[in-house]
């Protein structure tokens, strides 16, 4: 009998879907990417599910939209009750560990992963609460602006860079200690870098690799602000953008060192892969490869995420798994349903999973026998003013805001998203239906005013809990040192032949 397959998912931060139409874009230098699509499952049209860091997060994590899981911005508590795609591989007897970032808010830090091997890269608390009371605010020490643009360039070392380094050397060093065979269950490790998220700062050998790139201008220049939709002012206002000056070098540079970013991470995924594959574990793990969300990278005058269009909703998804052949799907998917899918490749009953997901298993999606339902999102953070929502069918995709005009796109005919066909009678038949199907899902004066109450009530305890002593959600790494190595509670000869893999080569 075969034994249930080990799972790795490779998660990255902020990559632009669009960049990953078949697996990575031809101009990237991704060779480990280019290589894990050749044997994956590649959803080119993968959405996620909220486009901002902890609600994307909790979101993949759970299956749930953020209106369920509460998670509503980057300050908002993932409650433990809610389960992951951790908790019922664990459950179902697998090892579940993680490397890297999560953006876990409240002081659950674990959410179903058994062991964190190194401590997040944000804060954990609630410090970064919009308010929706006061429209328009910007709050400085904690908003994105666009000093990232202005401030590309060339770095050996980084706030970033040393995270990642310290994700990428735990989660080798984690897989030789699975490999070693000391614990028999099957195991999970997730491993989540912060890059290519902004700054687009980059080390010089990967920096130099784009110095001839021709994709360093945006596909669409910048709109100007006064005809950008209302969502995309709120974002220009809150990026402080009458602050800069963004010059076509400035956009280049950060474009650039983006890119270079890619590739920085993805050779951290490659030694990954290469301890993978020498530990003889590849054969029975699944990877999954993913993105939180996107980057605007300078499209239409946008940078980062927090909205809906393409750039900064359409992440990549790649799956290699035991018995999925190769692929390209190009039915919209999404990151919600990377738990209900990874728990059926664990051999798990999702049918379990039913009351507590949003997603689809998207097995037999791969396997070309169904499609999916059309693909929700949400957003309720910094640069809104009350919760937006949008839903992706086949061709088009329609956002509802009841503070702006809705906005329907056919993505087809359309694919840079410049024409509004909300009001275009040739296109009625589409938006009665997409907005019969967000009627079904969403009340939106309910999904504010809840959205208006957790940022009222985390205000309160944000400021209550940091006066007087204050006591860090924030992960802090167990470092068992008397444990590791050789000690005078370990017999020598014991301890050498069981951390020695392979053995008796």
């Amino acid at each position: 009998m075969q034994p249930r397959p080990n799972v790795l998912i490779l998660m990255v931060d902020q990559l632009n879907g669009t960049l990953f139409p078949d697996g990575p874009a031809q101009f990237l230098h991704a060779p480990h990417l280019k290589s894990l699509a050749k044997r994956s499952v590649r959803f080119a049209n993968s959405y996620t599910a909220s486009p901002l860091c902890a609600p994307a997060r909790a979101s993949f994590m759970s299956g749930q939209l953020p209106s369920r899981t509460r998670v509503y911005d980057n300050a908002a508590e993932f409650a433990s009750d809610i389960p992951t795609y951790a908790h019922h591989l664990r459950r179902a007897g697998y090892q579940t560990s993680l490397s890297g970032k999560m953006h876990f808010v409240g002081p659950d830090q674990m959410h179903g992963f058994e062991e964190r091997l190194t401590t997040d890269i944000y804060p954990a608390d609630f410090g970064w609460t919009p308010d929706y009371t006061k429209p328009g605010e910007r709050i400085d020490w904690w908003y994105h602006n666009l000093g990232s643009v202005t401030g590309a360039g060339v770095a050996e070392i980084s706030n970033q860079m040393e995270y990642d380094d310290e994700v990428a050397y735990n989660a080798t060093r984690k897989l030789y200690d699975l490999s070693r065979g000391q614990d028999e269950r099957p195991w999970c490790l997730t491993v989540s870098f912060t890059h290519p998220h902004d700054p687009y700062v980059a080390r010089r050998r990967y920096w130099d690799l784009y110095e001839d790139c021709d994709q360093l201008d945006p596909a669409v220049p910048a709109i100007p602000y006064e005809e950008q939709d209302p969502h995309s002012q709120r974002l220009m206002d809150a990026c402080d953008h009458k602050a800069f000056e963004i010059t076509d070098e400035n956009i280049r540079r950060a474009r650039r060192g983006y890119f270079a970013s890619i590739s920085y991470v993805d050779d951290k995924i490659g030694e990954i892969l290469d301890v993978l594959e020498r530990t003889r574990m590849a054969e029975n793990t699944a990877i999954v490869f993913v993105s939180d969300h996107g980057d605007m990278l300078g499209d239409r005058g946008l940078w980062f995420k927090m909205n809906f269009l393409e750039g900064s909703a359409r992440v990549p998804l790649m799956i290699a798994a035991p018995g999925w052949k190769p692929g390209l799907v190009t039915e919209p998917v999404s990151t919600l349903d990377v738990c209900p899918t990874v728990s059926a490749i664990a051999g798990i009953d999702i049918s379990v999973l039913a009351p507590w997901t949003d997603g689809e298993d998207l097995t037999a999606l791969a396997k070309g026998q169904q499609a999916r339902e059309p693909v929700p999102m949400e957003y309720a953070a910094e640069g809104s003013i009350a919760p937006m929502v949008a839903i992706r069918d086949r061709r088009y995709k329609l956002t509802l805001c009841d503070r702006d005009p809705p906005i329907l796109v056919d993505l087809e005919a359309d694919p840079d998203e410049l024409e509004n066909l909300a009001g275009d009678p040739a296109h009625a038949e589409a938006m009665q239906r997409l907005s019969a199907l967000a009627a079904e899902r969403w009340d939106l004066e309910r999904f504010d005013a809840a959205v208006r109450e957790s940022q009222a009530r985390r205000h309160v305890v944000y400021e209550a809990l940091r006066n007087g002593a204050y006591y860090p959600w924030d992960y802090q790494p167990l470092q068992r040192a008397s444990e590791r190595y050789m000690r005078n509670h370990m017999d020598l000869n014991v301890l050498e032949e069981n951390q020695r893999f392979p053995r008796g080569e």
